[in-house]
């Protein structure tokens, strides 16, 4: 079968164009930060629903978008969510983590206590859909193979960081370890599994956040 194409929907920028657009941008990605002390204040769901759309353009595995974005307002969701988090964490925390990763997380102050999985006015949790599922010719369901998964969830969470925080929003990224409770909670279908939590909203007045930098860039680009 022979692939159906359209028109590229591009435009080339002057070079000095590009230049300031791509220093605007690394200006606004820097200042961005994991938050874990949220206001209360509400945000608006077009943020939101902006941001996920953002997300959703980003390349997938043979463009099958294995991806769902939960979005919980619901105060009792989010506190049973934080409930079974922190119960995860709990154990994670004072049995399963090594002492070496104890240790590297000592200057980010962590610990198994997650309130901000209630502070925050909204969480998206990303799920990824480990295969597709389909109608067949007599109704019965079908699975579809899915490629690339955990990368294109991945890239997909990478846009979706950027738009709310280019929006003006802060968020977290919560990966609980295992997170078979969230599919329970928020009735998810099998072919679904949580991959990260995210925090949404506004810092709380005076929030702090850990004193930590970024490695410079002839650390981490290298050119040949």
């Amino acid at each position: 079968m022979t692939a159906q194409t359209i028109p590229l929907d591009f435009e080339r920028l002057p070079p000095d164009a590009q230049i300031a657009r791509s220093r605007a941008f690394w200006q606004i990605m820097r200042t961005r930060r994991s938050v874990r002390d949220f206001s209360p204040d509400d945000v608006p769901l077009e943020l939101v629903e902006n941001a996920i759309r953002a997300a959703a353009a980003a390349p997938s595995g043979a463009n099958q978008q294995p991806w769902t974005f939960v979005v919980v307002r619901n105060p009792e969701i989010k506190r049973r969510i934080r409930a079974a988090a922190e119960a995860e964490e709990r154990e994670s925390y004072e049995r399963r983590m090594s002492a070496e990763w104890l240790q590297a997380l000592e200057p980010l102050g962590t610990d198994w206590h997650k309130p901000h999985l209630e502070q925050a006015p909204l969480l998206i949790v990303v799920f990824a859909q480990t295969y597709g599922v389909k109608r067949g010719a007599e109704g019965a369901e079908e699975r579809v193979k899915h490629y690339y998964v955990t990368e294109s969830v991945g890239i997909a969470v990478g846009f979706l960081l950027c738009a709310l925080h280019h929006a003006g929003l802060a968020t977290l990224t919560h990966t609980p370890n295992p997170m078979a409770f969230l599919s329970e909670i928020l009735e998810r279908p099998a072919n679904e599994r949580a991959m990260v939590v995210i925090p949404v909203g506004y810092p709380a007045e005076g929030a702090q956040v850990p004193a930590i930098s970024k490695k410079p860039l002839d650390e981490v680009m290298k050119v040949v």
